[in-house]
């Protein structure tokens, strides 16, 4: 193949990559944007003499990898689990407690917000059900308590996303997937032949620190702005009512989830489960949750509401305080064997006993319909994407892409930020995982051979793809607040809300920029992963930086795919 054939193919891989991105900006079908306009692509490049069809043979075998891919499975079981916790409806009565807990403090209602949409992130990570959630419930009441409209808008549009980047996250799920064949390729290249492996477990560690890093810093912008303008958050006064029992209250809104994020986060950090175990984990943790609260539903009347919460309260101290003494005496592996006996034993016998089985089976079917559509929505963007990436490749656009970031002038460091700038500008257009099925398998290795650390790139990308839900036109944030907000929240106010957040996400990385222990410390500390023993950037060899002179007479493997 020729230097002209080189060209035209380049100008062909440009050409598939402008194309994809305008259709999806016009709002056609993500999944088969990918696939259609990429094998339309293909078929040109073979009518010119640049593309080998022998590319496409790969296709089954990702297509089938894909759907065996264990470390995949995690994602309908979080997905699952998050789904059944908001139509539990455990969600809502979290945040009703929290905002009376911290209603009559100045800014007390956006901090019970963070705070909700922390722990909703830790034990859901559903960004949609999370900000519809806090948009029905928070918004009338910090609106009627005198917030500035802008910055409670800001507040639970950001909060809202926070399930992005805290674990367990879908996003750092299919993040790490690919790093994961990235980072092996890009060191084989660079001539370590006993590759660091980089696991969704560590992104999760390396992730959780810049997670807590931002709720902490949205906390410290409504405190700074109630100091500023104390109109724009005034305190919520309580009343008598309200304030009556409130200790029990508290105690029975926090604790299931407190429950299911040690249970879930708790068994990955503790190397006691892989991420796709303690999803399972979770989704069970969720099922036992919900039936609790159908039971309490159906017991509760206003006069034995205090009575019944004094029941409830004590169950849940109780049953936390058995599960830490059987973790004392047997340890975390026993402590998890032990919990998932008891609450797929305790599910069943609430249910036979509790004459709830009907109302469960209900929530049940609603949240298995919910599960399929999302993860069958996710799934196909990544089967399009599969296409998009074999066909990109087989025409030199990945060689493109490498002798682009390559000969920046300012070397690997304006590589990496010219990355950064173009996935946080596709935000304002596209989806998240649209970003990431078309961004980080083309950058992703050349940015791992230039010796940066993959779980530090992997968070740092995670934090980056967080503002495309924020950053109008299209965040999607944006759009879920905006259909349960009152006509008098316009669009306008949601997108000058939502500005101080998107400037605090953009500050995050550049403090995991100039600290990268941000996000390697905990790994490190977890997995005994140490990132200064992986490879440093170095001039890569001359056969793997050029393309092959005639095509492949076989398909790529599925390592190099």
């Amino acid at each position: 193949m020729g230097a002209e054939s080189h060209l035209l193919g380049e100008i062909l891989s440009v050409g598939l990559f402008a194309t994809i991105v305008g259709l999806l900006m016009l709002g056609f079908p993500v999944a088969f944007s990918l696939g259609g306009i990429s094998l339309f692509f293909a078929w040109i490049g073979w009518s010119l003499g640049v593309f080998d069809l022998n590319f496409l043979n790969a296709l089954p075998t990702r297509f089938f990898g894909t759907m065996t891919n264990e470390v995949l499975v995690a994602v309908p079981l979080f997905v699952f689990m998050g789904v059944m916790l908001e139509r539990s409806k455990i969600a809502e009565v979290l945040l009703t407690t929290m905002g009376q807990l911290f209603g009559g403090v100045r800014g007390g209602l956006g901090y019970s917000v963070i705070i909700v949409g922390t722990l909703l992130a830790a034990s859901t990570g559903i960004v949609g059900a999370t900000v519809v959630t806090m948009g029905l419930l928070s918004l009338p009441a910090m609106l009627r308590a005198g917030y500035d409209p802008k910055l409670a808008t800001g507040i639970i549009c950001a909060s809202g996303t926070l399930g992005q980047i805290i674990p367990p996250s879908t996003v750092l799920i299919f993040i790490g997937d690919i790093l994961q064949g990235a980072n092996q390729q890009a060191q084989l290249a660079m001539g370590n032949f006993a590759p660091t492996t980089v696991s969704v477990g560590d992104l999760f560690a390396g992730a959780f620190i810049p997670g807590l890093m931002l709720s902490g810093l949205y906390m410290s912008w409504v405190f700074v702005r109630g100091m500023l303008d104390r109109n724009s958050c005034p305190p919520l006064l309580m009343t008598a009512e309200e304030k009556a029992g409130l200790g029990r209250r508290v105690i029975i809104a926090l604790i299931p989830p407190i429950f299911l994020i040690v249970a879930v986060l708790g068994s990955i950090l503790g190397g006691v489960a892989t991420p796709t175990e303690s999803a399972s984990v979770g989704a069970l943790g969720a099922i036992f949750l919900t039936v609790v609260k159908l039971l309490a539903d159906k017991l509760a009347n206003a006069e034995t509401q205090v009575q019944l919460e004094r029941q409830l309260a004590a169950f849940w101290v109780t049953f936390i305080a058995a599960l830490s003494g059987i973790g004392y005496v047997w340890g975390a592996t026993g402590l998890l064997s032990a919990l998932l006996v008891v609450i797929g034993v305790g599910s069943l016998i609430i249910l036979a006993m509790s004459g709830t089985r009907g109302e469960f089976l209900s929530v049940l079917r609603q949240v298995s319909i919910s599960t399929m559509t999302i993860t069958s929505m996710v799934f196909v963007i990544l089967m399009g994407a599969s296409v998009f990436s074999l066909v990109f490749r087989g025409l030199g656009g990945e060689y493109l892409v490498h002798d682009a970031l390559d000969n920046m002038p300012g070397g690997d460091t304006v590589a990496l930020v010219v990355v950064m700038a173009v996935m946080f500008a596709l935000g304002f257009f596209l989806d998240t995982f649209e970003i990431i099925f078309i961004t980080v398998p083309i950058a992703g290795p050349i940015l791992l051979q230039m010796g940066f650390d993959a779980v530090w790139l992997g968070v740092l990308m995670g934090v980056n793809l967080q503002t495309s839900f924020l950053t109008p036109p299209f965040g999607f944030a944006l759009f879920y607040l905006r259909g349960v907000a009152p006509p008098s929240i316009t669009t306008q106010v949601i997108y000058r809300g939502v500005i101080p957040f998107v400037a605090i996400q953009i500050f995050v990385m550049l403090l995991m920029w100039f600290f990268p222990a941000l996000a390697t410390w905990l790994p490190n500390e977890i997995y005994g992963v140490d990132p200064n023993n992986l490879p440093t950037y170095q001039s890569l060899p001359t056969d793997f930086l050029e393309p092959p002179d005639d095509p492949p007479d076989d398909p790529p493997s599925e390592d190099e795919g």
